[in-house]
C-alpha cells in the first residue's frame, strides 16, 4: 500500500500534491442517475452509541463513518487518502506527525472544524471519563502519555497531542510506529465538537442535538429500528456527494433483513443467510457481492475461571474443531479455515504455516482427547459442562450448535447462551463468560491491528491471557520499519497464541452481502469492509 512507503525513515514532508483526490461518488459519464438518490441498508444489531470515541463493533462504525470525518480516509480499495487534512510532515525520527487542515471543513452547525476539535477528540478517546472501550487504540499506537492516561496517572490533557494554530495539528509519538498514519481512519481518532459535548453531555448523540463534520447529519433515531441520516451541507465535499438519504436498519435476523431485500425495502443487506447463499447464488447471482475480509471469527475463552485456565483444555477445544467441514459445509461463501488469528488478507503479511494446521483432523481429534484426559476430563473422569455464549444471530447459533457436536467426542456438554448485542457486549465486558463467540475485523491494514488484542493490557482482551514473552514481541514490533523484519515477530506470536490458544479462531472472514444491482460505488476490494455511503450512487431503474 502507498501509504507504507509514504511512512518510511527519511521522508520530512507528504506534500498534498503526491496523493489522490479526496474519495467521493464515481459516476461514469454515461450514466443515468435515479431521481431519488436514497439508500437503505441492512446494519445488524442495534448500535450501543454513535459517539465516535465510544463506539465499539461493525454496526456503529458503519455509520459514524458517514457522519463524521478523520484525518485520513480510506478509497474504495483500501489505501490512505487525505480527508480533513491535506498533508503532514514526519519528524523527529518518525515520531512526530504535523497534520495541515484543509480549507472550508466545517461542523453541520456551520462552525469551522479547526485543530482544537482534533484534539479534544485524541484527549476523549483515552481519557477515563469517557469510558471508552477503544482508549487502548492511542495507547497501541504509542501516543505519548496515552498509556498513563487510561489508567488514571495523568490528566486528558498531558496527551501529545496539540494545536499549534486553527489548522495544524501535531501527535508526538513515544516510539516510532511505522503504520500510525493507517490507523487515523478509525473513528476513535475523529475530531468531536466540545462545546455541542459539553452543553448535552452523553445526550449529544440525540439527533437535535448532534453535531456533525462528515459527509452527513443525524436525522432521526428510532432505537432498534433505523437510524436515517440526512446529506450535509456544510461538508466540503458535499458538491461530489450523490446520495441524499441512508437509511440504516437493524435488522439482527439475517432471515428477517433477507425477506426485507427481496421485497424491495433494503438496498444492501449486510449479511447473507448461510443457509440461503447457495440456493441465492441461482436466484438472484448478479446482486451477489463477495470479497475477502480482514477479520477472524473465534472463540474466546475467560482464562481466569477454572479449567479455562488450563492450556491442555484450552488447546484440546481448539483442536476438536473441524475447521474446513465448518467452512465448506456450514458456512460455504468462499470462508477460509483459520488456525491462526491473523487472516491473509492482511497486506504484506503471510500467516506461518502452524503444525496442527498440518494434521488431519483424526490427529487432531486424538490429540485433544490426549490433553483432556492429561487435564483430568473425559470418559471414566471428570465431565465438562461448558457455557457458550453467542449473540443473537441465526448464523452464531448454526456455528455454535455445530461447535458443540464437535467437542461432544471429549465427553464434553454445552449449555448455549443467546443474548442480544448490547447486553453481549456488557457480559463479555465484565468478564462474565466462560467461551463466547467473537470476531476481530482489522482497524488498519497492518497485522498488529489482529495481534495486539491478546496484549495483556488490551482492552478487547476480554478473556485476561497474558504473555509476557508475547508482549515483548508486540512491544518490540513497533521498532522495526522494515516489514519483513517485522513479520518474523509476528511469526513467533502466532506461535505463541497457537500454542498457548487463548482463543480458537474458527475462520478467516469474507463479505458476502445482497447489493441492488443499481447501486453504483460499491466497493468490492476494501478488506476492511469501509463503506462510505458519499461514495455511492443510485442507477437509474
Amino acid at each position: 500500500m502507498a501509504n507504507s512507503r509514504i511512512t518510511a525513515v527519511g521522508l520530512s514532508l507528504v506534500m498534498a500534491s503526491l496523493w489522490p483526490a479526496a474519495q467521493a461518488a464515481q459516476v461514469p459519464a454515461d450514466t443515468q442517475l435515479h431521481p431519488v438518490q436514497e439508500i437503505v441498508r441492512g446494519n445488524g444489531s442495534e448500535p450501543a452509541s454513535l459517539d465516535p470515541q465510544k463506539v465499539e463493533g461493525t454496526t456503529g462504525s458503519a455509520i459514524t463513518k458517514d457522519l463524521f470525518e478523520g484525518l485520513v480516509q480510506q478509497d474504495n480499495d483500501g489505501n490512505i487518502i487525505p480527508a480533513q487534512a491535506t498533508h503532514w510532515d514526519i519528524s523527529g525520527g518518525n515520531k512526530v506527525f504535523t497534520f495541515h487542515l484543509r480549507d472550508g471543513i466545517k461542523w453541520s452547525n456551520g462552525a469551522t472544524v479547526t485543530a482544537d476539535d482534533f484534539v479534544f477528540g485524541f484527549q476523549r478517546a483515552v481519557d477515563p471519563k469517557t469510558a471508552s472501550r477503544y482508549a487502548w487504540y492511542l495507547e497501541i499506537a504509542t501516543v505519548a502519555n496515552a498509556a498513563a492516561i487510561v489508567r488514571g496517572e495523568m490528566p486528558a490533557d498531558s496527551l501529545g497531542v496539540e494545536a499549534l494554530d486553527d489548522k495544524t495539528f501535531r501527535v508526538t509519538l513515544e516510539k516510532p510506529v511505522p503504520y500510525f498514519v493507517r490507523m487515523l481512519a478509525h473513528q476513535n481518532t475523529f475530531p468531536a465538537p466540545k462545546k455541542v459535548i459539553e452543553a448535552y453531555g452523553d445526550q449529544w448523540t440525540r439527533p437535535e442535538n448532534m453535531v456533525t463534520n462528515g459527509a452527513y447529519t443525524l436525522s432521526q433515531w428510532v432505537v432498534n429500528e433505523k437510524i436515517i441520516l440526512k446529506r450535509s451541507p456544510t461538508y466540503w465535499d458535499d458538491a461530489k456527494t450523490v446520495i441524499n438519504q441512508v437509511s440504516m436498519l437493524a435488522i439482527p435476523s439475517a432471515n428477517t433483513e433477507l425477506a426485507r431485500y427481496k421485497a424491495g425495502e433494503i438496498d444492501m443487506t449486510l449479511t447473507i443467510p448461510l443457509e440461503h447463499f447457495k440456493s441465492l447464488q441461482q436466484s438472484l447471482p448478479d446482486d451477489i457481492r463477495t470479497s475477502p475480509y480482514l477479520s477472524t471469527y473465534y472463540y474466546e475463552f475467560n482464562t481466569k475461571v477454572a479449567p479455562y485456565d488450563d492450556p491442555r483444555v484450552r488447546k484440546a477445544l481448539s483442536l476438536a474443531i473441524n475447521r474446513e467441514a465448518m467452512t465448506k459445509y456450514v458456512l460455504g461463501q468462499g470462508q477460509k479455515p483459520a488456525y491462526g488469528f491473523t487472516p491473509e488478507a492482511v497486506n504484506g503479511f503471510t500467516p506461518p504455516v502452524l503444525d496442527y494446521a498440518t494434521w488431519t483432523q483424526e490427529e487432531r481429534l486424538a490429540e485433544a482427547k490426549r490433553l483432556m484426559s492429561e487435564a483430568g476430563y473425559g470418559p471414566g473422569k471428570k465431565s465438562l459442562l461448558i457455557n457458550l455464549l453467542y449473540n443473537t444471530s441465526e448464523s452464531h447459533k448454526k456455528i455454535a450448535i455445530v461447535v458443540a457436536q464437535l467437542w461432544k467426542p471429549l465427553g464434553v456438554q454445552v449449555r448455549l447462551e443467546n443474548q442480544e448485542w448490547k447486553t453481549f457486549l456488557d457480559t463479555r465486558n465484565q468478564g462474565r463468560f466462560e467461551v463466547a463467540r467473537a470476531g476481530w475485523s482489522g482497524d488498519y491494514n497492518e497485522a498488529s491491528t489482529m495481534l495486539d488484542i491478546l496484549l495483556t493490557t488490551h482492552g478487547q482482551n476480554k478473556g485476561k491471557w497474558s504473555n509476557a514473552e508475547y508482549d515483548q514481541l508486540m512491544a518490540d514490533s513497533r521498532l522495526i520499519e522494515d516489514d519483513a523484519e517485522r513479520a518474523k515477530l509476528y511469526t513467533r506470536a502466532e506461535e505463541i497464541m497457537a500454542a498457548e490458544a487463548p482463543v480458537i479462531p474458527v475462520y478467516q472472514g469474507v463479505i458476502s452481502r445482497l447489493v441492488k444491482t443499481y447501486v453504483g460505488g460499491y466497493p468490492m476490494n476494501n478488506v476492511e469492509n469501509t463503506i462510505y455511503s458519499k461514495n455511492l450512487y443510485i442507477i437509474k431503474h
